[in-house]
């Protein structure tokens, strides 16, 4: 296969909420070009872009997948992204490498939340967007109303260019805009169609579309509308010339309609892809960084020294891992060496592959502008830039969404830990929207996630992978604890074992002090009570006994001690035993002090449509939440709120459930905040349990 140009080639995204047709566009897509002889089917698990484990299991698209095909003399690179909002990462990452979005909506179900997501991301990436509005042969399908909607949300500059003459269960004819024509397709998945001219009320819509397109793609360029005035009209030529920069200016978004599943409407949408599309040459510079001064500088696809980005890293089974990558200067070969300037290493590039889904096809060398695969790139991870050792640069990396979701991983075999920490590696590198830390406070390794299944789904991978055995649980939530008065202790410690004893005595004054303060220690001593050699050993003992907690075994914080007076003994003093006079001393003074447990507030933030505020706002309620204010953005209700963090847990899925999947929320945590009295004594009481049985308290 012939290195097509920079100019030859349209790299898109597929992207779009969930279940709005993406994987399968994709298939029709391939059917029309030839690439495979008769569409897949995702029910029965046979497209060819979800072959994952997980993708056949849950019977949705989990991971981007790369496809090609060519069409009239372009070749089309097809990213087909996930729409489920657990795997918006996917979506984002490779709305990053693209050139144009094709953001599909369902005719049934209109705009959702991750068509907001998707077409804002496109939007900051500088991208055009091409909308299709997909299923238009399903029973109630609104082509109308989506349309409306659409213009609605993005403008009036929304405009389609085919419009459906018979939607519903029997849709296979579209009036095309652009050509003033009829067009009937077969319905048998081949894409095959006639053409012929619009008649009636078809061809005067077809002409009123028309002169309004003409007028649209006019207002887009000064010269074109200045002829539009003094002609009343434009060519021809000067029209269709005018699409691709109205285009790529956004001051045109061409909407389509299609049925994906009978694959009708496709082949006029790919003529259109491989006409006005986007190509490299449109972003012909990107923004980037100078690896060795940090300068800003750009990258332009027609340099010679190769630079690309690593966007996607899996691990394929009986393959081993594969680097996804976008070429924006220069070409690679098969056995050349690339330097990562993200880690200062090389790494020599070995066999190159042009995907379709897990087929792939071995290509000596791949030219700017170009998306490709490779494999053992041990050291190069999801992000990283490689290029021309004397031209190290770092191209900018997608900000992925905060994860929202939070589990505890506890093992289930001794042993497992270096493997399960190893694996919990790999899988962030592969996957970075995923994080994991191990929390010396909790003694919990925490897994964070975008949602529940993007969680189910790493932890199925961890297990299959890694071959480790363990259990995700809710994780502890790191309370605090502290006093609310004053309070002072005097504490003996004497000991005696027949050999050199030990003794010390140590008198304590707790006084509460801000929030956030941490502890303050002082010692006010008078004379020659005790060494001041013993003062460190006292705060050494009084720093421990925080760490470990007195009322639940949580840290203690905001106090304020005062070591003011104490005894020592000339030969058994040392520093253990004023260790243990302040630990005991400390505590004994915190339980006098009126004690009390902090919670952690998070602030949420929930996107969700104005039919569901009433059962989210009341949800939100009783989980003794406090709403800060609402806003209206677009046909979403955006809900602010104050929530503890032990009401929390797995909110995500029960607000999927309250808005049928449309809502999606974010969190983030604000401050400690006194926990009600019924609460706290259920909190101790379990810890106390906890303690006596030697395992973890739930929360």
């Amino acid at each position: 296969m012939a290195t097509p140009s920079a100019g030859d080639l349209r790299n898109f995204a597929i992207v779009g909420h969930a279940s709005s047709g993406k994987t399968t566009l994709s298939e029709a897509m391939l059917a029309c070009a030839g690439v495979i002889g008769r569409m897949g089917n995702i029910a029965q698990s046979t497209t060819v872009s979800d072959y994952h484990v997980s993708e056949r299991q849950h019977q949705i698209s989990t991971q981007t997948s790369l496809l090609h095909c060519t069409w009239m003399g372009k070749k089309l690179n097809i990213l087909d992204t996930p729409g489920y909002l657990d795997f918006m990462s996917e979506a984002l990452a490779a709305v990053h490498v693209a050139d144009f979005a094709l953001v599909v909506v369902h005719a049934q179900h209109g705009i959702g939340v991750g068509t907001e997501r998707v077409w804002n991301c496109a939007t900051d990436c500088g991208i055009p967007k091409v909308i299709v509005i997909n299923a238009v042969d399903k029973q109630n399908a609104h082509f109308d109303e989506v349309l409306a909607d659409a213009r609605a949300h993005y403008g009036p500059k929304v405009f389609p260019l085919n419009v459906p003459i018979n939607p519903g269960p029997n849709f296979n004819q579209v009036l095309d805009v652009l050509r003033n024509e009829v067009v009937t397709y077969e319905t048998d998945g081949h894409g095959k169609f006639r053409e012929e001219p619009a008649t009636g009320e078809w061809k005067e819509r077809a002409t009123q579309l028309h002169r309004e397109l003409i007028e649209l793609i006019a207002e887009s360029d000064d010269k074109l509308l200045n002829k539009f005035f003094e002609q009343g009209s434009l060519s021809e030529e000067e029209f269709r010339a005018g699409i691709h920069a109205a285009v790529q200016a956004q001051m045109f978004i061409p909407l389509f309609c299609t049925s994906a599943t009978s694959n009708v409407g496709i082949g006029r949408l790919l003529d259109f892809i491989a006409k006005y599309g986007s190509s490299p040459l449109d972003r012909e510079k990107v923004d980037a960084e100078d690896a060795r001064s940090g300068a800003q500088l750009e990258v332009k696809v027609g340099r010679t020294e190769p630079v690309l980005q690593v966007f996607k890293t899996m691990n394929e089974e009986h393959f081993g891992e594969l680097s996804f990558f976008r070429i924006y200067s220069g070409q690679i070969t098969t056995g050349g060496d690339l330097f990562n300037a993200n880690r200062n290493i090389t790494q020599r590039i070995g066999q190159i592959f042009l995907l379709d889904g897990r087929t792939r096809e071995t290509v000596l060398r791949l030219g700017a502008g170009d998306i490709g695969a490779t494999v053992k790139l041990k050291n190069t991870h999801t992000g990283d830039t490689l290029c021309a050792p004397n031209h190290p640069v770092k191209l900018p990396v997608p900000e992925y969404p905060r994860p929202n979701i939070h589990a505890a991983l506890q093992p289930k075999a001794m042993g497992e830990e270096d493997k399960v920490a190893a694996g919990l590696a790999t899988l962030h590198n592969e996957d970075p929207a995923f994080v994991f830390r191990a929390d010396p406070e909790l003694h919990q390794t925490i897994i964070s996630a975008q949602g529940e299944l993007h969680l189910e789904l790493i932890a199925e991978r961890l297990r299959r992978r890694f071959r480790v055995h363990f259990d995700l649980i809710e994780p502890r939530v790191p309370y605090r604890e502290t006093i609310h008065g004053r309070a002072e202790h005097r504490y003996r410690h004497k000991k005696q074992t027949g050999g050199a004893g030990q003794f010390a005595e140590v008198a304590l004054t707790l006084a509460p002090a801000p929030r956030n303060s941490g502890i303050a220690f002082s010692e006010s001593l008078s004379g020659q009570c005790v060494d001041r050699v013993f003062v460190p050993s006292v705060q050494r003992g009084i720093e421990i006994a925080c760490a470990e907690g007195i009322l639940a075994g949580c840290r203690v914080v905001d106090v304020e001690a005062n070591f003011y007076d104490g005894q020592m003994h000339p030969v058994d003093s040392k520093d253990i035993a004023f260790q243990v006079a302040g630990y005991w001393a400390f505590k004994e003074a915190f339980m006098k002090a009126r004690p009390c447990l902090l919670e952690p507030i998070n602030v949420i933030e929930v996107r969700i449509p104005e039919v569901c505020m009433g059962k989210v706002v009341g949800d939100l309620s009783s989980r003794r939440g406090r709403i800060l204010g609402t806003d209206v953005e677009a046909q979403f209700h955006v809900v602010r709120a104050e929530v503890p963090a032990m009401e929390l847990y797995r909110y995500g899925s029960v607000l999927r459930s309250l808005t049928g999947g449309r809502g999606v929320h974010s969190e983030q945590f604000s401050r400690y905040e006194e926990m009600p009295r019924e609460i706290e004594q259920r909190v101790i009481d379990e810890a106390k349990k906890a303690r006596a049985g030697n395992s973890s308290p739930a929360r």
